[in-house]
């Protein structure tokens, strides 16, 4: 089996990295020439499956620039829907492995990665399944509705949470206190929501609707930009638990 690797960013990057490891030869293609204008691109090599690891402003532009109606394509989009590849492409899908990804640090091990996938017909269902479990055994079949909400979960539980360190970071900025100090703290917290649910695990002064302490706080992060972003989640904190 020939796969192509349409995309050579930190999903493209990693994924070849995963499949080479695993002694499957994938060949990493750099999209951009793709797109050029003109394109500026060699011919994209004859493959059994093409896998476009492709920005989805970008994916309608390269995914029209390959012509190979017998094999597989597949996007790993969150939000892109199946139907994006025409009727020049009938065995199509999605490969979607829900973790973020950078060139700099390559993930070596892959098998707690979920996958969502999605395919046009059971045959190629069974192919995408087959070729996600070389790399992971967590793999669930889910249309664009349900990917796109696990793409919006995921922004809340990794892209912002990560904002939130950003903030702490800056609130710490002019203390002899390192942001080192909110590690424990951190992994704390991320290990609790392995046996609790995330309601559950709450604590904090907003949850207790400690006024007092908040409104401390907010006088603090007055000449900050921050005092909003504090008050609107520990409003939306408050609401959620209050009986």
């Amino acid at each position: 089996m020939k796969i192509v690797i349409l995309g050579a960013g930190s999903v493209g990057t990693n994924l070849h990295h995963a499949l080479e490891s695993k002694g499957i030869r994938a060949e990493l293609i750099h999209a951009r020439p793709l797109t050029a204008n003109p394109p500026t691109a060699e011919p994209i090599p004859q493959a059994d499956v093409y896998i476009y690891a492709i920005a989805d402003h970008a994916l309608r532009e390269v995914i029209s620039k390959v012509y190979a109606p017998k094999a597989l394509h597949l996007h790993t989009s969150g939000s892109m829907p199946i139907e994006v590849f025409g009727e020049d492409k009938p065995h199509a899908g999605v490969l979607y492995f829900f973790q973020s990804f950078s060139r700099e640090v390559l993930i070596e091990d892959w098998s707690g990665i979920p996958c969502i996938i999605e395919g046009r017909n059971i045959d190629d269902i069974a192919a995408i399944y087959s070729l996600a479990q070389c790399l992971t055994s967590r793999i669930y079949e889910a249309g664009q509705h349900d990917r796109e909400r696990l793409h919006i979960a995921g922004i809340f539980a990794n892209n912002y949470s990560n904002l939130m360190y950003r903030i702490a970071a800056e609130v710490l900025k002019d203390t002899q206190i390192p942001f080192e100090a909110l590690l424990p703290l951190i992994d704390q917290t991320a290990a609790k929501v392995h046996t609790l649910k995330p309601k559950d695990a709450q604590t904090g002064p907003a949850k207790r609707g400690d006024h007092e302490v908040m409104n401390h706080h907010l006088e603090i992060l007055k000449a900050t930009p921050y005092a909003e972003v504090y008050q609107a989640l520990a409003a939306l904190i408050e609401k959620a638990h209050t009986h």
